[in-house]
């Protein structure tokens, strides 16, 4: 199983691809996650890209894709992998296309998700994070016991920056300038599925999981 998921932020693709890459016993893959990594591990690439995570830049193409042709060159992933937040341009679905040809590998299938922008908005909007342990809540899916305050840690919940109204319109632009031209790109290569991406959890996943299971 080699699969991409992909759609804008706030769509869910984080929150289904831990559940599915745990159902189907592989490893999930996020940009994020080895940025984090790298940096705590000391790697090369990861203090590469501290450097410009520090400067309050945007970590480059070759680092990126250095990191994750690291992560696909472990054993780990030889059962199979599930990417999350990469490619986000054109330009890295060719590298990853090559990393994977350099392996007699290909994806099997990339998963679109699809969902409005008012529903994203209300999604993103409503999300409220502790800074001291990292819980998540939700105003209305997941609301925290007591009025903005952790459940965990009783630390107060802020509203990240990420999830303003303003900041999510200008990260949605972003998106369909930068990202928003692989699903053509996939469509073209036969490999991708168009996901509703709307109701609660387990209807996504319920859908998402027969998506994954069809031709």
């Amino acid at each position: 199983m080699r699969v991409i998921f992909l759609g804008p932020p706030g769509v869910g693709k984080g929150t289904q691809a831990d559940a599915i890459a745990k159902h189907f016993q592989v490893i999930k893959i996020a940009t994020g996650d080895l940025l984090r990594e790298g940096v705590a591990k000391r790697t090369a690439l990861g203090l590469k890209a501290k450097s410009f995570m520090d400067a309050g830049g945007l970590v480059p193409d070759d680092v990126v894709i250095g990191l994750i042709e690291e992560k696909l060159s472990l054993p780990e992933s030889e059962s199979g992998f599930l990417l999350d937040g990469f490619p986000r341009t054109v330009a890295q679905a060719d590298k990853l296309t090559d990393i994977l040809s350099q392996k007699s590998q290909s994806l099997n299938k990339v998963i679109y998700f699809v969902l409005s922008e008012i529903e994203i908005v209300r999604r993103l909007s409503g999300r409220r994070s502790c800074p001291k342990c990292q819980a998540v809540f939700h105003v209305e899916s997941i609301p925290p016991k007591e009025l903005n305050v952790c459940d965990f840690c009783l630390s107060d919940l802020v509203q990240r920056n990420d999830d303003m109204p303003e900041t999510i319109q200008s990260r949605l632009s972003v998106y369909k300038e930068q990202t928003a031209p692989l699903i053509e790109y996939y469509r073209g290569k036969k490999i991708l599925s168009e996901l509703d991406g709307s109701g609660d959890v387990s209807d996504v996943r319920e859908r998402l999981l027969l998506a994954l299971s069809g031709p």
